[in-house]
C-alpha cells in the first residue's frame, strides 16, 4: 500500500500551537509529553487510516490515551487531512463547516 500524505487545515494547527501553549505555561515537561502523543497518533493515523471509528461529518476520530484531544481527521484519496485537534469537552461538531 502506497503510503499517505497529509494535509492539516490551518485551524487544526492553531488548536495544536494553542494546546501546547497551555501545557507549556503549566509544565514544559506536559507540554513536551503532549507534542510526542501527537506527533505519535498522527504518525499511526498516516499508517493506518482506516483503523480509527468513522466520527461526524465523514471523519474518523482517534482519542488521544493521555490527554483530552482527538485528532478528527479524513481520508480523501491518498491525503490524510487533519481536520480539527479537538478537546474533549468542548461543543461537539465545532469544526465540521471546515
Amino acid at each position: 500500500m502506497a503510503a499517505f500524505k497529509l494535509s492539516t487545515h490551518i485551524a487544526a494547527e492553531a488548536e495544536t500551537l494553542e494546546a501546547a501553549e497551555w501545557y507549556r505555561e503549566r509544565s514544559e515537561v506536559a507540554a513536551f509529553r503532549f507534542g510526542r502523543a501527537l506527533d505519535s497518533k498522527i504518525e499511526e493515523i498516516v499508517e493506518h487510516p482506516d483503523r480509527w471509528p468513522l466520527f461526524e461529518a465523514g471523519t474518523r476520530r482517534a482519542v488521544l490515551s493521555s490527554f483530552p484531544y482527538s485528532v478528527v481527521y479524513r481520508v480523501r484519496g491518498e491525503v490524510v487531512e487533519i481536520v480539527a485537534i479537538m478537546h474533549q469537552r468542548r461543543q461537539p461538531g465545532y469544526w465540521a463547516d471546515r
